[in-house]
């Protein structure tokens, strides 16, 4: 499914977060939203997800725009938030259980569904503990689980790697891929470091509120006339690192 932001502008009060923001993320593909930190990547995740209401402009899933048809667009949405929302004295299994009912699934329905999501993630032999005794890895993976519970057609990731070491990082960036090819999973990746980042990766750069590129990693890194891609995001964004 395809998810367009048409002219998405965004105010805390008198400070301007998002500027006529405007962009589509390819269907099927892990797309990378880049910025430095308060560029406006979490502030676009809050809108996408209706904690935040829009103020102007439209953000459309398929056919559905968020501001006319909010409940049926958010069906289509997962959503794995920066900070974890995970119930720590729950166990694996009790969390998953718990969100399915929020989405008003039977527990008939949700077994089967949180059976192959544990499996699917690797979570099988842990369903019973506690999440406190996982890893910052293990608890992403039970967040991801729990966001395709409903099975949406967009999973939305708000810097899932932030706290993991590098070999964790790059194991769930790797693991969202694989669920990209395997279920035609659409996913925005919201990130500031640029390892995250494969060549033929589509690539929107947010900037102070305002997008300055939207295209693959590669083709940006060609057009910008650089070596590298965070050579093309020192010369767009006048930054060292996306840091």
């Amino acid at each position: 499914m395809q998810l367009d932001v048409r002219d998405v502008s965004f105010a805390y009060g008198q400070r301007l977060a998002l500027q006529g923001v405007s962009f589509t993320v390819q269907s099927g593909r892990l797309n990378a939203l880049l910025g430095p930190n308060g560029a406006g990547k979490s502030t676009l995740m809050a809108l996408f997800s209706r904690l935040y209401r829009l103020q102007q402009g439209d953000i459309l899933l398929g056919e559905l725009s968020i501001r006319r048809q909010p409940r049926q667009a958010l069906r289509q949405l997962g959503v794995v938030f920066q900070q974890s929302t995970l119930d720590l004295d729950l166990s694996v299994r009790q969390n998953l259980a718990y969100h399915a009912a929020l989405h008003g699934l039977s527990r008939r329905q949700a077994a089967p569904r949180i059976e192959s999501e544990l499996q699917r993630q690797g979570l099988l032999e842990r369903q019973h503990e506690q999440v406190r005794q996982l890893n910052g890895g293990h608890r992403r993976r039970v967040e991801i689980a729990r966001a395709l519970l409903h099975e949406p057609k967009i999973l939305l990731l708000d810097e899932p790697s932030v706290g993991l070491d590098q070999a964790s990082r790059l194991a769930l960036n790797q693991h969202i891929r694989l669920l990209c090819a395997e279920r035609g999973l659409t996913v925005v990746w919201t990130t500031h470091l640029l390892d995250e980042i494969q060549a033929e990766d589509p690539v929107v750069v947010l900037h102070q509120g305002r997008i300055l590129a939207e295209n693959s990693a590669a083709e940006l890194v060609h057009s910008s006339g650089t070596a590298s891609l965070g050579d093309a995001f020192a010369r767009l964004t006048g930054q060292t690192e996306a840091a």
